[in-house]
């Protein structure tokens, strides 16, 4: 028989708001956190806005010689993981070596040290190859982002990055969902974390041309989601942690629940290395496996935290495939992008996703989709445009789409 898997703890380090309780209070209040870019010079770009983690001070976590050696993903991921911690309850000081070696971590991220290579790269190009960090290969390497983590706090169960495109931390999630309810672990450090607003990621998504160039002056119109006027995603960056357990492991220390994660679905349109597959059937299919690992019809879901990109293509494919999963009830389910204040934090979505989701359904409130100012026809479903709702919520969804034609979905329920 499987086993219940909980959410008991939350961090967030985002655009819109450092620590979970700014972040969710700004997105209900549609607050945007995206700006013109700070941590560089972008006047040689096009697209000169980002959503970038504002006021965060790495110092607070780690000296200024460690942080010398390591991305910025990493003080991030800690800032988010203590925070989630602390809400679940978790005294690491009362641990016995068997809790610490029970406690795993598996995190999603796209490529977590792009900052970091790129300095090196800088380096070794301005002839001073000297100079080039003894950290250059192991930060290069992305599965460092948990063993960092596992450093930091001292775990020793598993320590795992899945690294999956926009997937990745939602497919991070599942993993440690089913590790914990077929019985092989009892709790879980999972989530994602990004930080890729570097000069040449923006240059590289500039000539891809999937960047708004025309909000330079208004940054926080930039991303507007399922608008007819739409030019592109923003970039962004941030860290949602989330600790999974195990519900009697939870239970037993007296943990305060916030939701249930009851299923998950994961498919590839095996189509594109960046594009998306035009009809939708494979992201309508992850739902459809969710829904059925979940055990639930489609009349029961309440909610659906889209991925909404604000590309022209991904906001209508993801709602075709809306569409066509729950047939004639589609229309009658609100949904929203929180990448609308957030920017898009790339293999950190699917965490940004779940959180909304889990805090949705525990404060009965959904969170608006902001700037939906002229609707595309064919995004023509209930968006929470620009002012969140009170409504009570039993089952909600966390949708993913990727590049690399991969297809991810989450569905959480309120915890009874």
């Amino acid at each position: 028989m499987l086993r219940r898997v909980v959410i008991t703890g939350l961090g967030a380090v985002s655009p819109n708001g450092i620590g979970q309780k700014e972040f969710w209070e700004n997105t209900c209040n549609g607050v945007s956190g995206i700006d013109r870019i700070a941590s560089f010079d972008p006047a040689n770009l096009a697209c000169q806005i980002a959503g970038e983690v504002k006021n965060f001070d790495p110092s607070l976590y780690f000296s200024s010689s460690d942080l010398k050696k390591m991305p910025r993903t990493v003080p991030l991921a800690v800032a988010a993981t203590q925070e989630a911690l602390a809400n679940a309850g978790i005294d690491l000081g009362s641990f016995s070596e068997e809790d610490f070696e029970s406690l795993g971590v598996l995190v999603g991220s796209g490529g977590s040290g792009f900052d970091f290579s790129e300095k090196q790269f800088e380096i070794y190009f301005s002839k001073q190859k000297n100079k080039i960090s003894p950290y250059a290969i192991s930060n290069s390497l992305v599965g460092m982002l948990s063993s960092e983590i596992s450093m930091r706090f001292g775990f020793q169960g598993r320590s795992h990055v899945i690294s999956n495109g926009c997937t990745s931390s939602t497919d991070a999630l599942g993993y440690a969902f089913n590790t914990i309810r077929h019985g092989q672990e009892d709790w879980f450090v999972s989530g994602g974390v990004e930080s890729c607003v570097t000069p040449a990621m923006m240059q590289g998504f500039e000539r891809m041309k999937v960047n708004p160039m025309n909000y330079n002056d208004d940054p926080s119109r930039a991303s507007r989601p399922f608008n007819r006027d739409r030019e592109g995603f923003v970039l962004a960056e941030g860290c949602w942690m989330i600790i999974l357990e195990e519900l009697e492991h939870a239970k037993k220390r007296g943990a305060d629940i916030v939701a249930e994660l009851v299923g998950y679905g994961t498919t590839c349109d095996a189509y594109h290395r960046v594009a998306i597959m035009p009809d939708g059937k494979q992201s309508a299919r992850a739902l459809r496996l969710a829904m059925k690992d979940a055990q639930i019809n489609g009349d029961e879901v309440d909610y659906i935290n889209f991925h909404g990109t604000s590309t022209l293509i991904n906001d209508k494919v993801e709602t075709m495939a809306v569409k066509n999963t729950f047939n004639g009830n589609a229309l009658n389910i609100p949904s929203s992008s929180t990448k609308s204040m957030v920017g898009h934090p790339q293999g950190a979505s699917g965490a940004l996703g779940v959180t909304i989701s889990a805090l949705s359904l525990k404060n009965g409130f959904m969170t608006p989709t902001i700037n939906m100012e002229n609707p595309d026809p064919e995004c023509d479903m209930d968006y929470v445009s620009n002012v969140g709702r009170e409504k009570r919520i039993d089952v909600a969804i966390s949708n993913c789409i990727s590049f690399g034609s991969k297809n991810s979905a989450i569905v959480l329920k309120r915890f009874e």
